[in-house]
C-alpha cells in the first residue's frame, strides 16, 4: 500500500489509529506505546498491561536513572515492568522530557523540577487510562531522588526505590569526577577537552545537566524531604556500597512500614555497557514479593478480581522548531509485528520520498549512544527525510525470535530483520531511496545488509569493528579488532609499573594477550594472499575487498566514519586492501580526532553528526562538492 493511500495528518498531528493497524496498538503481552502530556509537551512512554481479569487498585509508575545508568538499564527495567504486569499490576514507564524518545528540554530549564513534574503527569495518566486508585512510585538511582521528590505533588501511597541517590551534592561531585577522567582521557590522546556551553554546567557520560538542574541537585538531601500519604517503602540497596540502611530506620522512626535489602545486581545492571548487562535476578525476586504484598493489601477480603477498564488514547506527536514541523509515531512491523521503532516523519508534502533507518549500537536500545540516533532522525527529518529508529529483534523493546535469546548483539536474524524494516519503509511511506545506518554493530550489520543485496543506496557505518561475523563467535571470545588494535597499546605500556602489577596479580589475561601476538603474523599473512587472489582473479571467502566492490557497482554509496585510533581503520585496510582506494569517492573514509569508540561526549558527538549529514546530504541537495572536500580535512573537534 502506497503512503498516498492514508489520510493526511490534522495539522501536522499523528494520528496513529487513523494510520494501518501498526501504530500504538497493543503489541503482544499487553504492552502499549504511547505518549504522555507534560504540560505543552510530550513524553513517550509504555503501558505494560496486565493478562487477564485484574483488581486495579494498585499502579505502578517507573522513575528512571539518568544518562548512561537508564541506557545501560534499559533492559533490567522491562523486566521489572513485566514482573509487575504479571502480579495484575499495571505499568506505566516513561522518558522525562528531553531524554529518550520523549520532546526536547530547554537547554537552560531546571531539568529536576521538569522531570519532577512529568512524574506527576504520569502518575495521573495512569489513573486516568487504568482507573487505579493507589500508586507506587519505582525509582531507580536518580529517579529515586526523583519519586521521593514527586511523591507530594503527584500523591503517591508507596514508594520502591532502588540504589537510590541519598545526596545531591556527592552525586555531582561523583559526576564531576567521571568527567574530569573523561577530559584527561581525551587530553592524553591529543584531543582538546570539551568546553561545554553557557547552559550546560556539567556533563554526565555525554548527558547534560543545565546550570539551574546542578543548583537544585546541590541542595537536595533526601533526608530532608517529606513524605506525606507515604506507608509504605521498599528500599533495595546496592550490596556492593550499600548507603541507604540509616535512612531506611530514620523512615521506620517517622512510622512507615518499610523493607530493607542489600543485594547484588546494581553493577551489572546499570554500569555495565548494555551488551553485558544482565538482570539483577534477587532484586527482582525482591521486588515481586513486596508488590504481592502490596497487591493483597489494596484488596478487600473476598473481593473478586475483576477486568479494569483501559481508556485509550492515540499516540501522537507533533514536534515544532528549526525550519519545519516534524512527527512522530511509534511503529511495530515485521513478522507478527514484533519488531519495533519510533519513524520521524518530514511535513506532509514531501515528495522526495528519502528514508533512513537506524540499527541498533550494540545492545544500545534504539535512542542511540548519547541519545544520537534520536537528534539525528529529528535533524534530518527537518531535511524532508522520513527517519525510522528501530531495535533488531530481541533488542530494545523488540522481542526476540522464537528459540533465539534477547540481548544478542548479533541475531541471526538481523538481515530479515532489516528486510522488514525496507519494506515497511518503501510500502508505507512510498521511500525511493533508503539509507541504512549504524554505530559498531549497528555499521557491521548495515554492510552485511548491502552484500546481501537488499535494496539500498547508502551506507554510513561509524566505527566498524569487524565485518564477518558467525554465530558461533561470542562477544568475550577474541576479536580481530583485539589482534589489530591491542599489541600498540602493550607496546605503549610495557614500561607502566601498574600494568605490571595487575598483571603479576592476576588481573590481566596473559594466555589472551599470547593469542593476540600469534595471531597477528596469521592475520598479516591472510592480508597479503588476499590481495594476491584478488590480483590474479580467485574467489575467496570473506573477501571484504570483492564485497565492497560488487555493493558499489550496484550504485550503492559506502562511507565508513572512524574515531581516530580505531582498530575498525587498520582491519579495513588488511581485509579490503586496495580496494578501498581504488573505489574512489563511492567508497569513502572519515576520521574524527579526540572522540571514543561511542561517541559519548557531546563534542565529537556533534563533529559526527556533521559528518554524517553532510555525506546524506551531499548531492542530493544540491551542495557543492567543496563542502564535502571540507569533511575530508577535518581532523579535530
Amino acid at each position: 500500500m502506497s503512503s498516498s493511500s492514508f489520510p493526511p495528518d490534522p495539522e501536522g498531528a499523528i494520528n496513529a489509529n487513523a494510520v494501518e493497524g501498526t501504530d500504538a496498538r497493543i503489541a503482544a503481552g499487553g504492552d502499549e506505546a504511547l505518549y504522555v502530556p507534560s504540560g505543552d509537551r510530550q513524553l513517550f512512554g509504555w503501558l505494560h498491561r496486565p493478562p487477564g481479569a485484574i483488581d486495579a487498585r494498585w499502579g505502578l509508575v517507573f522513575c528512571k536513572p539518568f544518562g548512561f545508568e537508564a541506557l545501560c538499564g534499559h533492559r533490567s527495567m522491562r523486566a521489572f515492568a513485566g514482573m509487575a504486569a504479571e502480579l495484575g499490576v499495571p505499568v506505566l514507564r516513561f522518558d522525562y522530557l528531553g531524554t529518550g524518545d520523549s520532546e526536547e528540554i530547554e537547554a537552560s530549564a531546571d531539568q529536576i523540577e521538569a522531570w519532577t513534574r512529568d512524574i506527576a503527569n504520569a502518575v495521573m495518566e495512569l489513573r486516568r487510562r487504568t482507573g487505579v486508585a493507589r500508586v507506587c512510585l519505582l525509582g531507580f538511582r536518580l529517579g529515586a531522588l526523583l519519586a521521593v521528590l514527586a511523591a507530594r505533588q503527584c500523591q503517591a501511597d508507596a514508594l520502591a526505590l532502588i540504589a537510590p541517590v541519598l545526596s545531591g551534592r556527592k552525586y555531582l561531585r561523583e559526576a564531576r569526577t567521571a568527567q574530569l577522567a573523561a577530559e584527561a582521557a581525551e587530553a592524553a590522546s591529543g584531543g582538546v577537552p570539551s568546553e561545554g556551553t553557557a547552559d550546560s554546567a556539567m556533563e554526565v557520560n555525554g548527558f547534560p545537566l543545565s546550570t539551574a538542574s546542578v543548583a537544585r541537585l546541590s541542595a537536595l538531601d533526601i533526608d530532608d524531604l517529606d513524605l506525606p500519604g507515604i506507608s509504605k517503602v521498599l528500599l533495595i540497596d546496592r550490596s556492593d556500597l550499600p548507603a541507604a540502611r540509616a535512612w531506611s530506620r530514620a523512615l521506620g522512626e517517622r512510622g512507615m512500614e518499610v523493607t530493607y535489602h542489600a543485594l547484588p545486581g546494581f553493577v551489572e545492571m546499570m554500569l555495565t555497557d548494555p551488551q553485558f548487562a544482565s538482570l539483577p535476578l534477587e532484586m527482582l525476586t525482591a521486588a515481586r514479593n513486596w508488590l504481592s504484598t502490596l497487591e493483597a493489601v489494596g484488596r478487600p477480603p473476598g473481593a473478586a478480581a475483576h477486568a479494569a477498564t483501559f481508556v485509550a488514547r492515540s499516540a501522537v506527536v507533533t514536534l515544532a522548531g528549526g525550519d519545519a514541523t516534524i512527527t512522530e509515531r511509534p511503529v511495530f512491523f515485521g513478522a507478527d509485528e514484533t519488531l519495533f521503532g519510533i519513524v520521524t516523519a518530514p511535513q506532509s508534502q514531501e515528495t522526495r520520498r528519502r528514508a533512513v533507518i537506524l540499527l541498533n549500537a550494540g545492545a544500545t536500545y534504539h535512542i542511540g549512544s548519547g541519545r544520537m540516533s534520536v537528534s539525528l532522525a529529528r535533524r534530518w527529518a527537518q531535511r524532508g527525510y522520513y527517519v525510522l529508529r528501530m531495535d533488531l529483534s530481541g533488542l530494545g523493546e523488540s522481542r526476540a525470535r522464537t528459540g533465539s535469546a534477547d540481548n544478542n548483539v548479533f541475531p541471526p536474524g538481523a538481515i530479515e530483520d532489516m528486510r522488514a524494516a525496507i519494506d515497511f519503509m518503501t510500502r508505507r511511506y512510498g521511500a525511493r531511496e533508503i539509507t541504512l545506518s549504524g554505530l559498531c554493530s549497528g555499521a557491521y550489520h548495515s554492510l552485511r545488509a548491502a552484500v546481501a543485496g537488499l535494496p539500498l543506496q547508502r551506507l554510513l557505518m561509524v566505527n566498524a569493528q569487524n565485518y564477518f561475523w558467525d554465530q558461533t563467535m561470542t562477544l568475550d571470545g577474541l576479536q580481530l579488532a583485539e589482534v589489530v588494535h591491542n599489541p600498540t597499546i602493550y607496546r605503549e605500556r610495557i614500561f607502566s609499573a601498574r600494568a605490571w602489577r595487575r598483571m603479576l596479580t592476576g588481573q590481566v589475561n596473559i594466555w589472551r594477550i599470547v593469542r593476540i601476538y600469534l595471531h597477528r603474523p596469521v592475520l598479516a599473512l591472510k592480508s597479503m594472499l588476499r590481495d594476491i587472489a584478488r590480483a590474479t582473479g580467485i574467489r575467496l571467502r570473506h573477501d571484504l575487498g570483492r564485497e565492497l566492490e560488487a555493493v558499489v557497482a550496484r550504485g550503492v554509496r559506502v562511507v565508513f566514519v572512524f574515531a581516530r585510533g580505531e582498530p575498525g581503520i587498520d582491519l579495513l585496510r588488511i581485509e579490503a586492501g586496495s580496494t578501498v582506494g581504488r573505489l574512489g569517492p563511492r567508497c569513502r573514509v572519515r576520521i574524527i580526532d579526540s572522540a571514543d569508540h561511542t561517541f559519548s561526549r557531546s563534542g565529537p558527538r556533534q563533529v559526527l553528526e556533521e559528518v554524517l549529514s553532510t555525506e546524506l546530504f551531499a548531492r542530493q541537495d544540491g551542495e557543492p562538492a567543496s563542502q564535502v572536500a571540507a569533511i575530508d580535512e577535518m581532523r579535530s573537534v
